[in-house]
């Protein structure tokens, strides 16, 4: 990519159709941490035990694995707008669904609710964006998007802890109505009606294949918190995987069109940057689980005073929002790799931390790693979708949510199965492991001439 010494405005068009859809989708990333923190007040609520109540976090994933294989056929046969409310309509009746049930099998039925609509949030808002943005500018969209996909998985702990600590339980799914609401009205208003392109037929062996090869990985994964070696893991995770070759080996055959395309992977730059998704996947969500386990268990601190110790990540987030600029302007690839090592040395601190290490050492490092990782998801969003042609964007956005749902569970189970009877060190030195595989990939990215 040539460097650009000047950039074209974005415009307040693209500005108001960013902020309008990264409205919508704040929600759903919410709901994902407030709900986790209030598992065990609702274990309570119903008198069930911890694996009972794990299906409240389990049905949200799975119903949200299946919807996301469809979610780029959606896109192009009904439009992004269509869709866009759809998703954001079935996520607020999950939502008001949830906060009135009145028993456990009730609540786990509007979870599925909510995660049909999340599954098609986060795509919907890459195929949307990458559109209307264009390659000069969609670095600078993008931050937006990525500063809050980074920045609300902080603030969740905190804003659960702090629901359930003045009011009912039920506030932690009637908080979405109010902004699942405004994001709707403000959608109808903003977002295009028009079509995006003409759908292929749909492929519904594809969709046989794919939504249950997602679901039985990511379900044998979060079943892995013990280990890998049990059948419940096994069962799902070899079963999902089987289902996924299957739909690898189809999907690579002939020229037919199927549900998400593969031969995307044959774009270098979209291949690469999507192995770097992966991996930092990994990285990202696997540390997510493992900071605030860090900071009760070892440091004996409760749900809301962690969620407030992590928020010096959303600092060095904000801090790097310029970097979107510094992609449209000179690439994706150089910023991705600082930025994937920035993470991993950010991440050392965590592997010699004790009960006794300084707050003040470890927010600085947060502060560092927040802006790392920030950097390398902005740069390396921009570089996947630099060389998709525009028909093919839906199933680029697909292909990128599978691969960060899937590197994050995988970065979960081993860090889990790292930190069993407190070993915290150790899976510290795992997540450092897990950034530093993504600098691989991320040599392989280079700009066009």
């Amino acid at each position: 990519m040539k460097r650009r010494d000047t950039l074209e405005p974005l415009g307040a068009p693209l500005i108001r159709l960013a902020l309008v859809l990264v409205l919508g989708a704040v929600a759903p990333l919410l709901d994902t941490t407030i709900a986790s923190v209030a598992l065990r007040t609702l274990a309570a609520e119903f008198g069930v035990g911890t694996a009972a109540i794990g299906w409240v976090s389990t049905a949200y994933l799975l119903a949200m694995a299946v919807t996301i294989p469809a979610s780029g056929w959606l896109t192009d046969r009904f439009g992004t707008k269509r869709v866009w409310l759809g998703a954001l309509l079935v996520f607020t009746v999950g939502s008001a669904g949830a906060g009135m049930a009145s028993g456990l099998g009730t609540l786990i039925a509007f979870r599925c609710l909510q995660g049909i609509g999340a599954g098609l949030v986060q795509p919907v808002i890459l195929t949307a964006l990458v559109r209307a943005a264009g390659p000069g500018k969609l670095g600078r969209v993008l931050t937006i998007v990525t500063f809050v996909a980074v920045l609300v998985p902080i603030v969740g702990p905190v804003a659960g802890g702090l629901i359930l600590a003045d009011a009912s339980w039920r506030w932690i799914f009637y908080v979405n109505i109010p902004l699942c609401v405004l994001a709707i009205v403000m959608a109808w208003i903003v977002i295009p009606g028009a079509r995006t392109g003409e759908a292929e037929q749909f492929d519904a062996l594809g969709l046989a294949l794919l939504s249950p090869a997602l679901a039985g990985i990511l379900f044998g994964l979060s079943r892995a918190t013990a280990g890998f070696g049990s059948v419940d893991v096994l069962l799902p995770l070899s079963g999902g995987l089987l289902l996924l070759g299957a739909y690898v080996v189809r999907g690579l055959r002939g020229n037919a069109r199927h549900l998400v395309g593969l031969r995307l992977l044959r774009i270098r730059s979209f291949a690469a940057a999507g192995s770097v998704q992966f991996f930092s996947g990994l990285s990202l969500y696997g540390a997510m689980f493992l900071l605030p386990l860090y900071y009760q268990q070892v440091r004996g601190q409760g749900a809301l005073a962690a969620g407030l110790l992590l928020a010096p990540q959303g600092v060095g987030a904000l801090l790097v929002r310029p970097v979107g600029g510094i992609v449209d302007r000179i690439g994706a690839s150089r910023i991705v790799r600082v930025g994937v090592l920035v993470c991993a040395i950010a991440t050392v601190p965590f592997v010699f931390a004790g009960a006794h290490t300084s707050e003040a050492l470890l927010a600085c490092a947060l502060v560092v790693r927040g802006a790392g990782l920030s950097a390398a998801n902005i740069a390396v969003m921009t570089g996947a979708f630099r060389d998709v042609p525009r028909d093919d964007v839906s199933d680029a956005s697909t292909l990128t949510r599978m691969l960060q749902q899937i590197g994050g569970a995988f970065g979960t189970a081993v860090l889990a199965v790292s930190a069993a009877g407190g070993a915290f060190h150790t899976a510290f030195l795992w997540s450092v492991l897990l950034s530093v595989l993504a600098f691989v990939p991320a040599l392989l990215m280079t700009e066009s001439p």
